[in-house]
């Protein structure tokens, strides 16, 4: 296991300033990794490597912009892990980085919380402007959260926690319906194309006809109305995509915080005469 060694903030081969990161890489390829740390080196990245899968304490401990991984080397607790650490960090960068795989495997991997996945053999280049893009996006995500909750209807979006509530419980959201419900909600009531929704969450272009987005609205909406049965939070225009709004279901029992309206408040010397 390789020390973390001081953050040294250099430029690129470019001359353009980069990131100075901390990441871990959960890889076992010598030759790889070697070229790999070259470059970290150079950077000023601070960087470790780890040649198996560190308890999900520890990784928190690092404080790590982001993880690169080898689910290959892991075996078959590959998936579990995977899904324990995006849970367990959900503002931290993941990158897998293995061999050849199938659509289902990639697609499980992502939807378990992977931010990026690159199939080796890869050039060390460009997993780290693939892991540069992820902090990228964090930081974004992050200065949207600095803005404090969202509140609608009876919804109450915690940046902080990364989890949404109403009347104080939990709607236990994933990590994945947690950032794909902060984006439309922060979206001031725009309709925001499936597309979109699929570049700014997953962080990469969306392949014709992929239904991911469809099937995590499908997903979402069911724990909103489960946890909030009388509104209605997240509205399809079809051909199009999604749009967030609290609205009230046609019928639903809601007793109002505040008087109609057409109410008139008796002046107080005329209630008082009332009293007496």
């Amino acid at each position: 296991m390789n020390e973390l060694p001081n953050a040294r903030p250099e430029t690129d081969s470019q001359g353009a300033a980069s990131l100075a990161l901390r990441i871990a890489v959960i890889d076992n390829d010598s030759g790889f990794l070697q070229v790999l740390d070259k470059r970290l080196d150079r950077l000023g990245w601070e960087h470790r490597t780890l040649a198996g899968p560190a308890p999900v304490d520890e990784v928190v401990a690092m404080r790590l912009s982001a993880i690169v991984i080898d689910l290959a080397i892991l075996g078959p607790q590959a998936w579990e892990y995977l899904e324990r650490l995006c849970e367990a960090m959900p503002g931290l960068g993941v990158v897998v980085c293995t061999g050849r795989s199938s659509v289902a495997q990639r697609v499980r991997g992502l939807r378990l919380g992977a931010d990026d996945w690159l199939t080796k053999p890869c050039h060390p280049e460009e997993l780290i402007a693939r892991v540069e893009a992820v902090v990228r996006r964090r930081r974004e995500v992050d200065e949207r959260r600095s803005a404090g909750p969202v509140e609608a209807g009876e919804l109450v979006i915690r940046n902080d926690h990364f989890q949404a509530f109403v009347e104080g419980r939990s709607v236990a959201l994933t990590r994945r319906e947690f950032e794909l419900i902060e984006l439309l909600a922060n979206a001031d009531g725009r309709v925001l194309e499936r597309e979109d929704i699929y570049q700014r969450v997953w962080g990469y272009a969306m392949v014709r006809g992929d239904r991911s987005v469809d099937v995590f609205v499908r997903k979402l909406r069911h724990k909103l109305e489960a946890a909030s049965p009388n509104w209605s939070y997240i509205h399809t225009h079809f051909g199009v995509g999604y749009r967030f709004a609290a609205e009230l279901r046609e019928g639903a029992d809601i007793v109002p915080d505040a008087p109609p309206a057409d109410f008139v408040a008796e002046p107080a010397n005329e209630a008082a005469a009332l009293e007496a």
